[in-house]
């Protein structure tokens, strides 16, 4: 599954490249290079339409607004003094190297130890330089990675921005309410966190070709029906934002016309009071 971070990663290339890019990842070229997925990647084959391009334009768009949804909450974390950060399935993000970190902050990139050892060599290859304390911490998030995470050096104590993009669509129900548990119990009062939602509903309208690394047959968990709600009983207040009130505020709208059946926003803010 961690293959499709290199996907993601070949997206954020090409809006890096962008005159009027919503965020700048140098890094991305190369993770993308490194898994053969630059500077072109072929489509799946008999499916090279037009319709077929439009809907793997239509994800990658979705990935460029989450990444910057997702840059802005960790900056606004940052200038309320949360100094921790964790990146759940933390792939070929980069953000311990692009983003500006205020001095003391800690950024903890959570994954098992293929994806890990992948972003090293090329980390080594680009003698890339963090920004802030980065510490890798190789573990499954099926297994306690909440101990090996304070074995690394996290404070429960201290507020903590928590990121997990991309992720609990992978993960079937019961594993993401254990997932939000843990992160409950190492969240102190003033913490932050970030999640981007979804619904299989995307792979039968767009196609299970449009995501990228080919993983829609792991696409397992639904996005619930009242998110808001949902968080707030795991002890979040939360706001829910849509897709398209995002990329509208970023200046990138969405072309295509509302949908009617369209679901409550997949882009969450939270905050533990």
């Amino acid at each position: 599954m961690w293959a499709t971070a290199v996907g993601v990663a070949r997206v954020r290339a090409l809006e890096t490249e962008r005159e009027n890019a919503l965020f700048h990842d140098p890094l991305a070229r190369a993770f993308a290079a490194a898994g053969g997925l630059w500077p072109t990647t072929p489509p799946p084959p008999g499916d090279d339409d037009e319709a077929a391009r439009r809907r793997r334009l239509a994800v990658a768009f979705s990935i460029v607004i989450r990444t910057r949804f997702l840059d802005d909450l960790l900056q606004q974390a940052s200038a309320a003094g949360v100094r921790q950060v964790v990146l759940l399935g933390a792939g070929m993000d980069s953000r311990a190297f692009r983003m500006d970190w205020p001095e003391g902050t800690r950024l903890f990139e959570v994954d098992t130890a293929a994806p890990l050892d992948f972003k090293a060599s090329v980390l080594r290859q680009e003698r890339a330089v963090a920004r802030c304390e980065r510490i890798p911490v190789a573990v499954d998030l099926r297994e306690d990675w909440p101990g090996a995470l304070a074995a690394a050096g996290h404070d429960a104590a201290a507020p903590t921005v928590w990121i997990a993009e991309g992720l609990l669509i992978y993960l079937p129900e019961d594993a993401v309410e254990v997932l939000l548990a843990r992160i409950g119990a190492r969240s102190a009062p003033g913490s932050r966190m970030g999640l981007t939602l979804g619904s299989r509903g995307v792979i039968e309208r767009f196609g299970a070709d449009a995501v990228p690394g080919s993983a829609a047959s792991l696409w397992v968990s639904e996005m619930p029906d009242d998110p808001v709600g949902w968080l707030a009983g795991h002890g979040w207040q939360a706001e829910s934002h849509t897709l398209r009130e995002r990329a509208a505020a970023y200046g990138r709208p969405m072309r295509t016309p509302p949908r009617r059946e369209e679901r409550p926003g997949g882009l969450i803010s939270a905050v533990r009071r």
